[in-house]
């Protein structure tokens, strides 16, 4: 069979591949390819810069043999415009080769790239010089930062008509700015900040008029700051901090209305006032920190509506702070540390939630005392030393000693955990918080921080070894605290005498290979006693590298009682390396130790056997002439143990009292504790007290109302009750007190259901924080060391906004520091007793700690700890708490009655800081200023896991036992009276010498009958 082609079909067959042979054609013909002499300039661009990263060839634009992504901060890109010569033929326009540490020098052959408009080699490695060959391209960006560039500018690159951004920052660069970069008509961002320029800035510069963004932080530039910028009228940022420039800022920067970032910084010259900043509205950022202004805040700040970082540290102002800085309302960070301000700290920045700085001061008065503590704020030594004896010891100038001065030692791990190195302990530091920081370890040693990281607000103040460094031991080099601008560590109680102070240092923030994370350069200045003994100081290349450690050693005299070591951070060096936010100064380790010999107080027995033999002769004879003078013996000795004490505080006769209280009518009946009953009362000008009136059947008497009269009175803080004053006539005792709203914890958390407060988790935090606040004033801060003995929910009492107050001072004790404890007689509430205090009497601040956990375990739980109904789906609280940390489910503790509406990570902190200061050792729970700083989550809660198996018997009952079966060894005074069984109590009693203790009745712990059952034992208790 054959095949018959008709002709019909052959003329067919050839039109059609006609056709489809023009199409094939037409589409070679309009291929898009790179020419030649491009193809050969990019790779001898690519062999120079060392890049392995392009696959070049004449399709490259249109394959994607360029681009490589990586992050969005490290990438190669390579753009082309392929729309010249009819669409056949591509040019590159753009070349960004970022964050590839590419280690070879920047190529003359970037010129044959004729189209070539863009730059972009930042962070890499490169080095040599800036090949004058870039000024034949149409260039519009130039960018190199993070790099080795050596040498100078060209000062051909002023010829680059299109250039529009010429970023050179964190680079090597030297000489002078040349005058021809002046011709830069369209530049609107120069970035040639921490370099080595020298000179000053060109006059050629006043034609820069489409500047946006000019930064020259950290050059040796001299002279004044010229008039010129005034002509930068559309400048939004303008940074010029820690040159060697000198001030005032000139008038003509009122011109700049446009500026959203003003930073100028360490001026050199004399002093001058505040500049002329009026009609810079827009501003966002100020810092005008170390420029000699001696003047005082101005008001029209006010009209900056959207400031958010004010910074105006280290300077001269004076005069109060401005009311009118409160209506700032988008401010985050206020700096005004390091001035003379003076008056008084207005209350709204004592409250604020911001990050306000007002150390180093001369303010005179503090309306609402604030804590040593104050979260966000700092007012480290802030006030004049006029107001040093009604402020606490951490806000007076200089910090000094608020006892006697006994230590000659000090070691600190900065930013890390608690070592041992060499014998000596150092401890930790690991608080979190920088801005505006101060923190204080037991009045041994404190920090104070400041400053807020430039590009990176979200930049911690703690580092570690994150690049895996061969760091040299010992280990506290592998940790470090840094701070952006001031970082002052203290010494204190030092005793007077000459000191050898070790700083350790070790660079641990950049690496050690050829990459761009090498090139940082920290440099900062160091001062001791206020002397400055480094300056310009630069960790790496003073140890030799990174990961080395170093140790600068100074001998210093102390002759107050506080030593200062100060850090700061004078704007130099690299602050883009290896991200935005790194740099400032940083430390590892202090090391202080005396250079004289430390005298321990130990006396001779002969001196010994003489002070004993004196103080009896003295004994006898006081004795002698208060018996002559009717103070010793006969009815009147109750009233003399009270004379005098209203010279001590307010004093109210009973007249009034009566007139307040309606003559005690049991209508205004409040409460009622061990002391006696509590009325609520309104004085003739309208004012509310509350008035504790001593029963005539209390077994506390005269010894605990003076007591709390002598501790209260000594005593002022914004989490301890008021006492307004005392009414002694007769047989009548009484304390008035301010009134608070919402009475007593125990009634909000437990009482009766009409009286209980639905407390979300917010109040919940804020009551539990402002009980350690409270405690951390009353152990560390007050003028007065006392333990408090009686910490408890009823103990607790709350204001009309929630705030908690501590209250019932009539157990507490005074606490003389030089005593490693105090031996007393038993005191307290069992269920909140401390397992040493109530078998031993072995009393420390530690036993108020453990009394707080208690209290921080009922406050997110909802129940009371003594409250023990086996019926209920519960035990005793306390040893639940330790049943479910071992089982890992601590979170069913959490009060049912909030449902989910909590944090689980704020909860879970809680927890495991009650069950922290619950542990039986008192040497392993936390002191108060640190369980602050845990609740703040400024330092983590590390809770050792308590088991119940390592309890036999558990500690807590078997203190209770002991109680019971020893009592005679601990009290002097015992009752019999009938038992009260325990399912009439909500909390365990109160017992003290004067009490009857517990008693074991058929096995059960039962309350003595002198703590008599209240009507409603949840009211007030004062």
């Amino acid at each position: 069979m054959g095949f018959v082609f008709t002709t019909t079909r052959i003329v067919f067959v050839l039109v059609f591949g006609a056709v489809v042979l023009n199409f094939f054609v037409g589409i070679g013909s309009k291929a898009q390819v790179l020419p030649p002499e491009e193809v050969l300039a990019l790779r001898t661009i690519a062999t120079k810069l060392h890049n392995g990263y392009w696959n070049i060839s004449e399709s490259s634009c249109t394959n994607g043999g360029f681009n490589r992504n990586f992050t969005t901060d490290f990438y190669s890109n390579v753009t082309c415009d392929c729309s010249l010569e009819n669409g056949t033929v591509c040019h590159v326009t753009n070349i960004q080769l970022k964050g590839l540490n590419l280690t070879g020098v920047i190529p003359a052959e970037f010129a044959n790239l004729t189209y070539l408009q863009e730059i972009d080699l930042t962070r890499n490695y490169l080095n040599g010089t800036l090949p004058t060959s870039l000024t034949q391209l149409p260039l519009v960006i130039l960018s190199l930062l993070g790099n080795r560039i050596n040498g100078s500018i060209p000062s051909q690159l002023g010829n680059i008509a299109t250039l529009e951004q010429l970023v050179l920052e964190d680079n090597q660069l030297v000489g002078s700015l040349p005058q021809n970069l002046g011709n830069l008509g369209n530049l609107k961002r120069f970035l040639v900040a921490s370099n080595n320029f020298t000179g000053r800035i060109p006059e050629s510069f006043g034609n820069l008029k489409n500047l946006t963004d000019f930064r020259i932080d950290g050059s040796t530039l001299s002279g004044k700051i010229p008039d010129l910028i005034g002509n930068w009228t559309k400048l939004d940022r303008l940074d010029l901090q820690g040159t060697s420039m000198q001030g005032p800022i000139p008038s003509t920067i009122s011109l700049l209305q446009n500026l959203t970032q003003l930073r100028i910084s360490d001026l050199n010259g004399s002093y001058t006032s505040f500049p002329n900043l009026k009609d810079l509205t827009k501003l966002e950022i100020l810092t005008l920190r170390n420029c000699y202004i001696a003047d005082s805040i101005p008001d029209y700040i006010v009209g900056m509506t959207q400031l958010k970082t004010l910074d105006l540290s280290f300077n001269m102002l004076t005069g109060e702070i401005p009311a009118s800085l409160q209506s700032l309302v988008s401010i985050d960070y206020l700096f005004l540390t390091n001035n003379s301000l003076t008056g008084a700290v207005p209350d709204w920045i004592i409250t604020n939630k911001n990050n306000i700085d007002l150390s180093y001061n001369n303010f005179t008065a503090t309306s609402t005392p604030p804590s040593c503590q104050q979260s966000g704020v700092n007012l480290a030594s802030s006030h004049s030393s006029v107001e040093s004896n009604s402020v606490s010891w951490c806000l007076r100038k200089g910090l000094p000693c608020a006892q006697k001065a006994r230590y000659h030692s000090l070691f600190i791990n900065c930013g890390g955990s608690s070592i041992t190195v060499d014998g000596n302990d150092y401890e930790e530091d690991l608080t979190k918080d920088g801005a505006s920081e101060f923190y204080s370890v037991s009045e041994q040693w404190a920090y104070s921080s400041t400053g807020v990281f430039t590009g990176n607000d979200d930049a911690g103040y703690l580092t570690s070894n994150t690049f895996s460094l061969n760091v040299t031991p010992p280990d506290y080099y592998k940790t470090a605290r840094l701070a952006p601008i001031s970082l002052k560590y203290y010494g204190l109680c030092m005793r007077t005498g000459n000191y050898k102070v070790q700083l350790h240092f070790a660079e641990i923030m950049y690496t050690d290979n050829q990459t761009f994370s090498s090139l940082g350069q920290r440099i900062f200045d160091v001062s001791i006693q206020g002397n400055r003994v480094l300056k310009d100081f630069n960790i790496m290349e003073e140890a030799g590298g990174v990961g080395n450690g170093i140790t600068k050693v100074y001998d210093v005299d102390v002759n107050g009682s506080t030593l200062e070591i100060h850090l700061y951070w004078a704007g130099k060096g690299t602050n883009a390396i290896p991200d935005r936010g790194v740099y400032g100064p940083l430390i590892s380790a202090i090391t202080v130790t005396a250079n004289f010999k430390v005298d321990t107080g130990g006396l001779s027995a002969g001196a010994i056997a003489g002070i004993v033999i004196s103080s009896c002769v003295a004994i006898v004879l006081i004795l002698l002439a208060l018996w002559l003078m009717g103070f010793l013996g006969g009815k009147d000795s109750e009233n003399s143990e009270l004379r005098g004490l209203d010279l001590q505080t307010g004093y109210f006769t009973l007249k009034q009292i009566k007139a307040a209280t309606d003559n005690f009518d049991s209508a205004n009946k409040i409460g009622e504790g061990g002391f006696g009953p509590v009325y609520k009362g309104v004085l003739s000008d309208g004012a509310v007290i509350a008035v504790k009136q001593l029963s005539s059947k209390s077994k506390q008497g005269n010894r605990e109302f003076v007591n709390e009269i002598g501790m209260i009175s000594a005593l002022q803080h914004p989490n301890l009750v008021k006492l307004y004053g005392c009414c002694i006539e007769g047989n009548q005792l009484l304390l008035v007190y301010e009134y608070l709203e919402n009475n007593s914890l125990a009634r909000a958390l437990f009482g009766r259901e009409e009286q209980r407060l639905n407390l979300d988790w917010p109040t919940r935090s804020k009551i539990c924080m402002g009980i350690a606040r409270g405690l951390a004033y009353l152990h560390e801060e007050s003028r007065l060391k006392i333990v408090h003995r009686d910490i408890k929910a009823t103990n607790v009492l709350l204001d009309k906004d929630l705030n908690a107050k501590i209250s019932d001072f009539g157990l507490a004790k005074l606490d003389e520091e030089e005593n490693t404890h105090i031996s007393t007689r038993i005191a307290g509430t069992i269920g909140y007793m401390a397992p040493e205090y109530a078998m031993r009497g072995y009393l420390t601040d530690k036993a108020d700690v453990y009394s707080f956990g208690v209290v921080a375990l009922e406050i997110v739980s909802g129940k009371s700890n003594t409250n023990y109904r086996p019926k209920e789906d519960f035990v005793y609280l306390l040893d639940w708490a330790y049943v479910l940390q071992e089982q890992g489910n601590l979170l069913e503790l959490v009060d049912p009655s909030l449902g989910s509406n909590y944090p689980t990570q704020e909860a879970m902190r809680m927890l495991n800081l009650a069950v922290l200061c619950t542990n039986p050792s008192p040497t392993l729970r936390p002191c108060m200023s640190s369980v602050v700083s845990m609740l703040d989550d400024k330092i983590p809660v590390q809770a050792p896991l308590i088991k119940r198996s390592g309890m036999n018997p558990d500690i807590r009952f078997k203190a209770f036992e002991v109680l019971s079966q020893d009592s005679q060894t601990h009290v002097t005074t015992f009752s019999d009276d009938s038992q009260i069984r325990r399912s009439m109590f909500m909390e365990g009693p109160r017992i003290d010498s004067s009490v009857s203790l517990p008693s074991k009745h058929n096995g059960i712990l039962e309350p003595s009958s002198s703590d008599k059952l209240l009507s409603d034992l949840y009211d007030i208790n004062l």
